[in-house]
């Protein structure tokens, strides 16, 4: 039964072409024949345009909507192809069933679109959305001198609590208790890691402010002086380096140098607890873009966490187990994001970390 249907369906001899409607009249033919061909051309290339740019702009909304649109259009397309078949085949069951499909389509995606409209309407247009961005970019210049002026003049009164305090100790020590003693070193302490924190203040100021200047940077050899300068001041350590060679960027020199000292830094801090720590630079191939990493075998984090990982002053060990401030990361997404890049982490808690990062197109100015 099956069967008799499907060969009924794609019988044809019952049925005259449609060619006999044209008299198979040679220019008529030709006429349509040429016209249908390129609606249906047409017809095919704008789904590919469509589906092409909903895969590069993922972020879109209503990207279903695209979709729809092109499955509806491919639908026209084939009708249209259907019509030069039916000239000389006349199998107008299959070309009736692509007709009955192509109105389906169609009258899907109108009515999916009626209530598109008035959400598609409240979307903000580019003149709408320029002018946010410019006002966002005004207040965070107006933040960033604020820290900055903040932070600077911060430094003369911590100077003067910490001089003072010093001088009392110097000049009072004998006739103070040694409780006494004790809280005065506890305050000089105290005024020590704020000043800490305002060097971190500034820097992070600093690196929002500071012009890019672009040019080939080594970071191998970046690498190899950190790693250099790190191991003068702890020749104890025994650390096992591995320096991927010729990874060159493009970008600012001395801001790529501060984004190697923080991540070689934390790695060479994070690891001081190994018996056989090793800190790796490398760097893998994308389809977009070269990513480079580096990775440790230390005391690694919790991915719960990683929300935290790149915000100023937030910090997943205590003080007491790693010292630090909280604002290495944070300076270097600020870094990575000014050269129009990206940056990302993975670790495992006493199994070390990898901070993987892309460097997309450098810009000159401020952000």
């Amino acid at each position: 039964m099956i069967q008799k249907a499907f060969h009924a369906f794609f019988d044809s001899s019952s049925f005259m072409p449609h060619g006999h409607c044209y008299l198979w009249l040679r220019s008529l033919l030709i006429l349509h024949i040429a016209s249908d061909c390129l609606i249906t051309l047409s017809y095919y290339s704008i789904p590919i345009t469509l589906v092409y740019f909903a895969g590069k702009r993922p972020e879109l909304p209503y990207r279903w909507m695209l979709l729809m649109f092109g499955a509806f259009i491919v639908a026209c397309g084939t009708t249209h192809l259907m019509e030069i078949v039916t000239i000389y085949i006349p199998i107008y069951w299959v070309s009736g069933s692509i007709k009955a499909l192509t109105a389906l389509l169609s009258m899907t995606t109108a009515i999916a679109l009626i209530p598109l409209v008035p959400k598609a309407l409240t979307l903000h247009s580019p003149d709408q959305l320029e002018a946010t961005n410019q006002e966002l970019r005004l207040v965070n210049k107006e933040l960033e001198a604020f820290s900055y002026s903040i932070s600077h003049d911060l430094r003369a009164p911590l100077r003067g609590i910490d001089g003072f305090t010093r001088i009392v100790m110097e000049t009072q020590a004998d006739r103070l208790e040694p409780e006494g003693l004790e809280q005065l070193r506890r305050v000089r302490a105290s005024t020590k890691r704020m000043g800490m924190l305002i060097d971190d203040l500034l820097t992070l100021a600093r690196v929002a402010r500071t012009q890019i200047h672009s040019q080939p940077v080594d970071l191998s050899r970046l690498a190899e002086d950190i790693l250099s300068a790190l191991r003068q001041n702890e020749p104890q350590r025994h650390v096992r380096s591995i320096i991927a060679g010729q990874l060159t960027v493009v970008g600012d020199l001395a801001l790529l140098r501060v984004v190697l000292e923080n991540l070689l830094g934390n790695a060479w801090k994070f690891t001081s607890k190994q018996s056989e720590a090793v800190i790796e630079l490398g760097c893998q191939k994308s389809a977009k873009a070269p990513i480079y990493f580096v990775r440790d075998n230390g005391a690694g984090f919790d991915m719960a966490y990683i929300g935290l990982l790149f915000g100023p002053f937030q910090r997943l060990h205590s003080g007491e187990e790693f010292a630090g401030n909280g604002v290495g990361l944070a300076t270097v997404q600020r870094i990575i994001h000014r050269h129009g890049g990206r940056i990302w982490a993975e670790g495992r808690v006493d199994h070390g970390a990898v901070f993987y990062f892309e460097l997309g197109s450098q810009k000159g100015d401020s952000v």
